[in-house]
């Protein structure tokens, strides 16, 4: 059994402002998908450019945070809420759900999508290979608080986490989140993407890849005290309309080849805009009638 490190969960504080690790872990997220996102802006076939990068992830943070924290506590700790509904803002305690944070990134993307004038599918492309890192450093982040560890085992890198009322040695399962999730999503995505594909598949690909990870360590993770159909945990009951709208996309996005339309309307928009920049005004034509 290996010995769980003795973390820290603050990392330095100021008077009554304390800096954690848990919102430490998701500005590093977010960091590195603005940093991924400039470089992704300077390719091609982006629908986006550089100057743009910014506003597109201050929508994803608000989607993700605050569809992160009301998915968890709909999903996993409602009747904490019913007890106490003021839970509902205390996220510095912990308690985030991908599910939900999904859902509040989509229609973050959404309202982008329709400020800038783009496809929503081109845009989703775009956002989909800057998120499995953000993921990682929430895993690594869980690991950190002691929080969503896995089940019992006797497996030599088993280790007991403070929190664990039953004091068993278990599955350090954030770590293997943080693997799947994290790295080897990234790496996949971000191959996949590097070239051009059909609009939507990329983010097919994230979603198909996401969810067979975590329907994967959820056979590791503590599950939840209720299970569905008494043998699925939430997790996996969760993630799979993940799988399917991820197949569903990947499979539309091939058969109609989406990339054509998209990039097409991209392209029209800026010559549009460029025909717009350089046709003469009423007055300039007048002007150079005389």
């Amino acid at each position: 059994m290996l010995q769980y490190p003795a973390f820290d969960p603050i990392i330095f504080s100021v008077g009554p402002i304390a800096i954690r690790w848990y919102g430490m872990m998701y500005l590093l997220g977010f960091l590195a998908a603005y940093l991924l996102g400039r470089y992704r802006s300077k390719q091609p076939e982006s629908p986006l450019v550089a100057e743009q990068v910014e506003d597109l992830i201050f929508y994803g943070a608000i989607g993700a945070v605050l569809g992160g924290r009301v998915g968890y506590v709909f999903f996993y700790g409602f009747d904490h809420f019913v007890a106490d509904p003021v839970w509902l803002f205390r996220i510095w305690e912990g308690g985030m759900s991908f599910h939900g944070g999904l859902l509040g990134v989509l229609l973050a993307l959404m309202l982008y999508a329709r400020k800038v004038q783009r496809p929503l599918g081109a845009i989703c492309d775009f956002v989909a290979p800057l998120a499995p890192l953000g993921l990682g450093f929430g895993r690594l982040a869980n690991f950190i608080n002691g929080e969503l560890y896995g089940r019992p085992t006797d497996q030599p890198w088993a280790m007991l986490f403070p929190g664990d009322p039953l004091a068993l040695a278990r599955h350090p399962s954030q770590l293997y989140q943080f693997a799947l999730e994290g790295i080897l999503l990234f790496a996949v995505v971000w191959w996949f993407s590097r070239q051009k594909r059909p609009t939507w598949s990329v983010t097919g690909v994230f979603l198909v890849g996401y969810g067979l990870a975590r329907y994967t360590v959820e056979f590791f993770r503590e599950p939840d005290a209720t299970l569905i159909f008494d043998s699925l945990t939430r997790g996996q009951f969760l993630s799979m309309p993940m799988l399917l709208a991820g197949a569903v996309m990947i499979a539309f996005a091939f058969y109609s080849g989406g990339v054509d339309r998209s990039q097409s309307i991209i392209a029209k928009g800026a010559v549009k805009a460029g025909s717009a920049k350089s046709r003469p005004s009423g007055k300039a034509k007048r002007k150079r009638g005389r």
